[in-house]
């Protein structure tokens, strides 16, 4: 398969005044809304974290709150097809854009899995740390100390999500999913009870809009991208589909694993 697109970076489009206005009233109220919310999710974790431990009965709803509302004042029409896993385990995703994490948010109570370096990034990093986010190094000296971080919090009934490509794309393509992870879900102490629910993520552009016009890769800066979606007037839409879980114990190896689970999310995305 060709990869010519990852080097094909659009420009940006040239804001109007309009534009600017949208920029201004929609950065602001979610701005509001997020930071608010995340204020009042750490004064209740001070109250949680004792009294419950990993378990997060309160906080997690107010995230999904903030996710729901981004798409309410972005006027980003939010669909879901198929059903929610029940079972204990992991979700795994194509990874399109930093909507991503509101989009996946919104509709199931996840924790995702991210990349060490994230932490420190500025404002993001607080965010992430704040909502429970994992963060795991790719130094094979942590995988023991990763795979019973990983262990806790799935026996503790957390449904960690992950993007097994290992970076995102251009909404349009999805790329081979890498098998690392999936081998803590083998461990004997999970794999008995473990389930992974493969997700297809499916952006579509506003009309007339470039058809990637959600997607954020390569080297495009997160800025500019942003300001682009909050001043675009006329929106497109997002679409979860949900596909059945898979039972890890009906697996043999991680790869068999990541192969299955990527194969169900070529499976959602349209033609």
């Amino acid at each position: 398969m060709s990869k010519a697109w990852i080097d094909d970076i659009p420009e940006e489009p040239k804001i109007t005044p309009a534009g600017w206005l949208r920029v201004v009233w929609r950065g602001t109220i979610l701005g509001t809304i997020t930071f608010g919310c995340l204020g009042l999710l750490l004064l209740v974790r001070l109250v949680e974290r004792p009294i419950c431990g990993l378990h997060r009965p309160v906080t997690p709803h107010i995230s999904q709150f903030v996710c729901h509302m981004a798409f309410v004042i972005l006027r980003i029409e939010y669909r879901v097809t198929g059903q929610r896993m029940t079972q204990r385990g992991a979700v795994v995703a194509n990874h399109s854009s930093w909507l991503d994490i509101f989009t996946l948010n919104a509709r199931k109570r996840v924790y995702f899995v991210s990349k060490a370096e994230v932490a420190n990034w500025p404002g993001i990093g607080w965010l992430a740390r704040s909502t429970g986010t994992v963060f795991i190094q790719r130094d094979p000296r942590h995988a023991k100390q990763q795979k019973e971080l990983f262990e806790a919090r799935l026996t503790a009934g957390h449904k960690l999500l992950f993007f097994p490509e290992g970076t995102s794309t251009d909404s349009r393509h999805i790329l081979p999913f890498k098998s690392t992870l999936f081998a803590a879900f083998l461990t004997d102490s999970l794999r008995p009870f473990l389930h992974i629910q493969p997700v297809t993520v499916i952006y579509r552009a506003p009309q007339g809009a470039d058809p990637r016009f959600y997607g954020w890769w390569g080297d495009m800066e997160f800025g500019p991208h942003l300001l682009k979606v909050l001043a675009q007037r006329k929106q497109g839409s997002v679409e979860l589909v949900y596909h059945p879980p898979l039972k890890v114990s009906d697996f043999d190896s991680r790869k068999d694993l990541a192969r299955a689970c990527e194969q169900a999310v070529r499976s959602g995305m349209p033609d």
